[in-house]
């Protein structure tokens, strides 16, 4: 079946109905977010950044994307359509600002299939313990394109199937956190930690004790990236078996549960590390890069491996989930003019977008090939910069809620918190971010690379998004956009193209999907 841009409204994009339950929509969900992927990446500089209070910042940093989240869940209640930001921004501001925010979408995807390639590769290698091998380059950038072309293969053939692999991997992740967190916990009230370890304090929870206002934005900007990802399970929305509840409550969920695992697993790691300058204390810079690399042999000695493990996987298991919104973004574009036809083709067996999720593949391994032969330190600026996209989109979508609903906020207390005053402050917020991350990465010395005098990780998050207002102008003029640009294929007005098989909903006891 080809759903392209013939379609009509009313009728479905060819996307197989009924995949994902809530649990299953609840694990893409926390997948996508790679959580020690994320926590390996990115906790030693928030500690480096606030201290004792990173754990507050890991809490803090939770607010904007749970008030985001509410954004989703609203706009999604109203219109359950996979291209998520693409489609509300559209109906709500217009053709050109639903187009910049599918493409930020599109850009951030591309940028972390990239870097989770990447990292997956290396540490997957590391566990032969050849330096000879995980060091070297073209051996490390061959097997991360290989794991990308394996993923879209797995996101062809269907959810069901990148579900229950998605099942086994998360699994596998938290197994190590769990293991991570009771061992750190056992050595501190055993008496067998580190020098400068010691139990938990109040002190690391208090909001006010941060000590510099530049400290606590960077960590705050740090944080926002270890969250993005849960909104996969609103791209999904079609594919559920419950578009208009399902997806929004997998991702509160997903959200929820990232912010306990964040904190306790930094708290666990403050507590049997110490905050010392030397050794294996998480304010030596050294360690900063990869906390979990750094701790992995004091905490599981000849288990070390288990930590290792965990890391590749969360990488290669975000790798297939982030193709996930990618090509169901680009799959709504095309559907309502926005892109060309042949990226709403979906495969008539499977019910996916075959050649979005091959062309996005096909893309993400060019410019990650791309990136390394130029330069690694290029490729690892890349990743500071995709805050930009994602406070980009982000901030479109809660936006979009409050006007989509301008007329209904006012109507009840429920509406004015939920569609009205939590999108608002989470915009605000994302605005705030986009704002001091831009300033903070025109600086030379921010990243690792310089591009045109200024700092290359502002080129690049600038950049990507500026490219995106060129790819849009050029569609633009071709007859085939027409339609889109004139708002006519995709208004307030437009009936939402779901699914066109019906699924009956199985309800439990209290509501809830089977």
């Amino acid at each position: 079946m080809t759903a392209g841009t013939g379609a009509a409204p009313g009728e479905g994009k060819g996307l197989k109905a009924g995949s994902l339950g809530l649990f299953g929509s609840t694990v893409i969900g926390l997948a996508s977010t790679a959580p020690v992927y994320s926590l390996a990446a990115t906790m030693g500089f928030v500690v480096l950044a606030v201290g004792a209070q990173a754990p507050i910042a890991m809490a803090l940093a939770f607010i904007p994307m749970f008030l985001t989240a509410s954004a989703y869940r609203e706009l999604n209640r109203a219109v359950p359509d996979c291209g998520t930001a693409f489609t509300w921004g559209t109906k709500a501001f217009g053709p050109w600002v639903g187009w910049m925010a599918g493409w930020g979408v599109a850009v951030a995807g591309i940028i972390v299939l990239a870097n989770l390639a990447q990292i997956g590769s290396s540490y997957l290698w590391q566990l032969t313990g050849n330096p000879d091998l995980y060091e070297n380059e073209v051996i490390v950038t061959a097997t991360g394109a290989l794991f990308i072309a394996v993923m879209t293969v797995i996101s062809v053939r269907g959810l069901q199937i990148g579900e229950r692999l998605q099942n086994v991997l998360l699994a596998v992740q938290y197994l190590a956190l769990i293991l991570f967190v009771v061992i750190a916990f056992w050595n501190v009230i055993a008496g067998t930690a580190p020098e400068g370890s010691s139990p938990p304090e109040a002190s690391w929870f208090n909001p006010f004790a941060f000590e510099s206002l530049s400290g606590f934005t960077e960590a705050i900007l740090l944080c926002l990236f270890i969250y993005w990802g849960w909104d996969t399970c609103l791209a999904l929305n079609e594919e559920t078996k419950d578009p208009t509840r399902t997806p929004g409550r997998a991702a509160l969920l997903s959200t929820v549960i990232l912010l306990i695992t964040y904190v306790g697993v930094t708290v666990a790691a403050m507590s049997y590390a110490g905050l010392g300058e030397t050794g294996l204390g998480l304010m030596n810079a050294d360690n900063a890069e990869d906390v979990f690399f750094a701790l992995k042999d004091a905490l599981f000695g000849p288990w070390a491996w288990l930590l290792v493990i965990a890391v590749a996987v969360s990488a290669i298991s975000s790798t297939q989930t982030t193709m996930l919104p990618t090509a169901r973004g680009t799959l709504s574009m095309a559907v309502y003019r926005a892109l060309p036809e042949r990226f709403g083709r979906v495969h008539p067996k499977f019910g996916t977008p075959v050649f979005s999720t091959v062309f996005m593949s096909v893309v993400a391994i060019a410019f990650y090939v791309g990136m390394t032969i130029i330069s690694d330190s290029v490729l690892q600026d890349t990743i500071l910069s995709i805050g930009l996209a994602i406070a980009f989109y982000y901030s479109i979508t809660s936006f979009a809620c409050i006007w989509y609903f301008r007329k209904e906020i006012f109507t009840s207390g429920r509406n004015f918190i939920w569609k009205g005053l939590f999108p608002f402050l989470g915009g605000v917020m994302l605005v705030a971010a986009f704002v001091q991350s831009a300033i903070d990465m025109f600086a030379t010395d921010y990243g690792s690379t310089v591009l045109f005098g200024i700092g290359g990780v502002f080129v690049i998050g600038v950049g990507s998004l500026a490219l995106g207002v060129v790819v849009m102008v050029i569609w633009f003029f071709f007859p085939g956009a027409k339609p889109f640009f004139r708002g006519e294929s995709l208004n307030r007005d437009t009936a939402v193209l779901v699914p066109d098989e019906d699924v009956p909903l199985v309800r439990s006891v209290d509501g809830g999907l089977m």
